[in-house]
């Protein structure tokens, strides 16, 4: 069984889908529909912007969801008997699985992109990588930690979390994680501490957008990062993705249920190999390739 998986916020580089653009018919289709959609022009962003512009917050979601969304619709024989995506991926693998159209999907995304950002600007806050240490000592560290807001964001792989909270609450934090033995516990240039309570503000803004939002049948289950379990109906769908902005991303967890469900190769759509490297060293026994 073959599972579709999408990535998430960072994999964006310049030049992102110009080949796809000018070698595929569908794809040169949905980069200039994108562009109407949002009303700039993203596509000219994506093919020659600088690093800087592609971080700006109304370009980064959107391009990495346009970018995905277009490989798996330009693939041939593209039939997925299972999808899931990192974070923001999990709107591109709603696309992919027909639960949400194109248009609704960017819409969405680009909604969600500045709400995160307003709930950014309301409380500096931060993430940080922690390398090399059990996930159930990082979470009891961030635990003890009751005086700042410091919570386990990103499992992304085995020795590979991402902590998410105040900036005070993450920097103490990474003391107490290398005292406990991490290799590494570093913070990251990120604009806010997404996927955890601090991005509340966010939640109740995007929540609003989705309830207003025409989801149909999947045509195959979706793993969604806030359980790591699959999902068939729109309703469940819905609630776990209004509730992914401030719950951690179980990836690690998606993986392995997705492979004990029947999983034997893993194909990446989207910018970058990230999320290969991830399900390596997941799920070793699984290919993981991209398209």
């Amino acid at each position: 069984m073959k599972a579709y998986v999408f990535p998430g916020q960072g994999a964006q580089f310049t030049g992102m889908g110009k080949d796809l653009y000018e070698t595929n018919p569908k794809a040169k289709s949905l980069f200039d529909e994108a562009n109407d959609i949002l009303g700039f022009d993203i596509k000219n962003i994506m093919f020659n912007g600088t690093a800087d512009q592609l971080k700006e917050t109304k370009v980064t979601q959107p391009a990495v969801f346009i970018h995905s969304v277009a490989i798996a619709q330009s693939a041939e024989n593209f039939i997925p008997d299972m999808v899931a995506g990192h974070s923001l991926g999990e709107f591109s693998a709603l696309v992919a699985n027909q639960t949400l159209s194109f248009k609704d999907g960017l819409l969405l995304v680009s909604k969600r992109a500045l709400a995160m950002q307003k709930a950014c600007e309301l409380t500096p806050s931060t993430m940080a990588a922690v390398l090399g240490l059990d996930d159930k000592i990082a979470e009891d560290v961030c635990a003890s930690i009751t005086e700042e807001i410091v919570v386990a964001a990103n499992y992304n792989c085995p020795g590979q979390l991402v902590i998410s909270g105040s900036i005070k609450g993450v920097e103490l934090a990474c003391e107490k994680l290398k005292a406990a033995g991490a290799k590494r516990a570093m913070i990251l240039q990120v604009g806010g501490a997404f996927h955890s309570p601090l991005m509340e503000p966010a939640r109740q803004e995007l929540a609003a957008a989705i309830e207003a939002t025409d989801f149909k049948k999947p045509a195959c289950p979706v793993y969604q990062n806030v359980n790591a379990m699959p999902a068939s109906d729109d309703e469940t769908i819905k609630k776990n993705l209004v509730s992914q902005l401030t719950a951690p991303v179980r990836w690690t967890q998606s993986v392995l249920r997705m492979t004990s469900d029947g999983a034997t190769t893993f194909v990446e759509c989207g910018p970058g190999k990230v999320l290969q490297g991830l399900v390596k060293k997941i799920s070793p026994q699984a290919e993981a390739i991209s398209l």
